[in-house]
């Protein structure tokens, strides 16, 4: 039977534990798992330097430390390391940065079977506890979204246009004349929800892309999994069988996806018996799922968890993404003016096309210098070593070790940025259009790594950036934007590896140009 609530939860294991040779016993082993883990990684990584605590008790005191100032910790090691590598001690691991262009390159470049991004994801996010086990054994949905959803963009992008002004002018509710409105993208998972609304128009389509019970179970399971991971990740490895399906909400989450997806696949089951590929079948995420899924992912229940899946990998970053991009344009209204020329031009000439998306680039490098002075990952490439993995610094470290690179801090680098904390759309103003292409948002390198680098970047980037592309162009065209009286930029808050917006109101009117 699976137990619902954090504190049903808990009561039910305190309880257990509360029998003193139970809870002595469990001491005793954690004890025992913690001392191994700490012999075994510390004797493998000991040529490696410790950002913090070494010890094995104090080693822990770091692990807690990093959930609030974990982008201290890392800035710390990259400000002393770089170019090299250095450690900082997890709940249950060692994590291994590496800094400096070649040793991030070392990681971008290693093939799956080396340094696994699959099973690095599994263990950060508990998958198996949070998402259902196969989604990272079986992950068929990344090479649709890497291909299919990619090569789709120009078809479907009439579908997200029009999904972008009518979300975006529902949320902002601005009325003609003088008067402002308030929008709080942080409040409520307000800008979690409007990203859900739009992207479903392309995973599942319409109406239940715009279903209010729908939107609020995706855009905070997107959430729900980072959360509870977390939690699941503070006890020893061999309790994770234990205290996994306790702290997890999937049960529940996918009974709840089941009343919206359900209905939808009985009814395409049906047109495809009856009249096989002779149909107009829809062009959405859940169609090409149906489409390839194989063996037991074709069951309606697995393809359901997949749609939530996918919903995770899109809300949470793009989410953060764009409330971030949405403060820039209010804490500097300079550039509104210059952005608006360049979408009216476009606009007028090709239109809300993949082709006038392209030649957006100002609004492309708005969005690119906002992922960078903020970004939504502290750290990113993260891998779990499965052979032996030795870098081009002649360092070796052993199966097991996890590896990330420092994102924040290299995307703050003086030797990479001229003025690197300054927020500057205009850097790539100077650039040919042939180096501009080399900078744009959805390009990867050592020195931007906003969606990765290497075999395993973002696949789902080019329909992220069309999406904030859409949602900013509108906005640029239609609204003054602003912050409200007395507010001004709030400062990023931190949690573990990843950066969080603050909270804060921004102000829209509708120009009074548009009808």
């Amino acid at each position: 039977m699976h137990i619902q609530g954090d504190s049903t939860t808990l009561v039910a294991l305190f309880a257990l534990l509360s029998s003193w040779p139970v809870s002595t016993l469990v001491i005793f082993l954690v004890a025992v798992q913690w001392y191994r883990l700490y012999r075994l990684r510390n004797k493998d990584l000991s040529s490696i330097p410790t950002v913090g605590h070494s010890a094995p008790i104090l080693s822990y005191v770091t692990a807690s430390r990093f959930s609030a100032e974990g982008h201290k910790l890392l800035q710390e090691g990259y400000d002393k390391y770089k170019p090299g590598l250095f450690k900082i001690a997890m709940w249950d691991h060692w994590c291994v940065t590496a800094t400096g262009p070649q040793l991030i390159e070392d990681i971008g470049e290693a093939p799956e079977d080396v340094l696994s991004m699959r099973q690095a994801m599994t263990h950060f996010f508990q998958t198996g506890y949070t998402m259902g086990p196969n989604i990272m054994r079986n992950p068929y949905h990344i090479p649709l979204v890497r291909a299919q959803l990619t090569r789709r963009i120009a078809g479907v992008i009439d579908d997200i246009h029009e999904e972008v002004v009518a979300t975006l002018d529902s949320a902002i509710q601005a009325k003609k004349g003088l008067e402002w409105t308030k929008l709080s993208p942080q409040s409520n998972g307000t800008m979690a929800k409007i990203i859900c609304r739009i992207s479903n128009r392309v995973f599942v389509g319409a109406p239940t892309c715009l279903d209010d019970d729908y939107l609020k179970l995706n855009s905070e399971f997107a959430f729900d999994v980072a959360q509870r991971a977390g939690k699941i990740k503070r006890f020893p490895r061999f309790l994770h069988p234990i205290v996994g399906p306790l702290l997890t909400r999937l049960p529940s989450q996918i009974q709840r996806q089941m009343k919206h997806i359900e209905p939808i696949i009985e009814h395409r089951r049906r047109l495809l018996r009856e009249h096989g590929d002779k149909w107009n079948k829809p062009d959405d995420m859940l169609m090409w799922l149906m489409d390839t899924a194989e063996a037991e992912e074709l069951s309606t229940v697995n393809l359901a968890r997949r749609v939530l899946a996918v919903n995770f990998a899109s809300i949470h970053t793009s989410s953060t993404t764009f409330t971030y991009a949405l403060y820039d344009i209010a804490a500097n209204p300079q550039y509104l003016q210059p952005l608006r020329e360049e979408v009216e031009a476009v606009v007028a000439a090709d239109g809300w096309t993949k082709a006038a998306m392209s030649k957006m680039r100002k609004v492309d490098s708005f969005l690119h210098e906002s992922q960078r002075v903020h970004g939504v990952n502290v750290a990113s490439l993260r891998r779990l070593v499965l052979k032996p993995f030795t870098f081009s610094n002649g360092i070796t470290v052993p199966p097991g070790t996890i590896l990330t690179c420092n994102t924040r801090a290299v995307h703050h680098d003086a030797a990479h940025y001229d003025h690197p904390d300054v927020f500057d759309p205009s850097r790539l103003d100077d650039l040919s259009k042939k180096e501009w292409a080399k900078h744009q948002m959805v390009s990867t390198s050592t020195e931007h790594l906003a969606f990765g680098l290497g075999v395993h970047a973002c696949p789902g980037r080019f329909f992220v950036a069309t999406e904030m592309k859409l949602m900013l162009a509108h906005i640029v065209v239609t609204y003054d934007v602003k912050f409200d009286e007395g507010q001004d930029f709030p400062p990023d808050r931190f949690v573990g590896e990843s950066s969080v917006p603050g909270v804060a109101a921004v102000m829209f009117r509708r120009r009074q140009t548009v009808d």
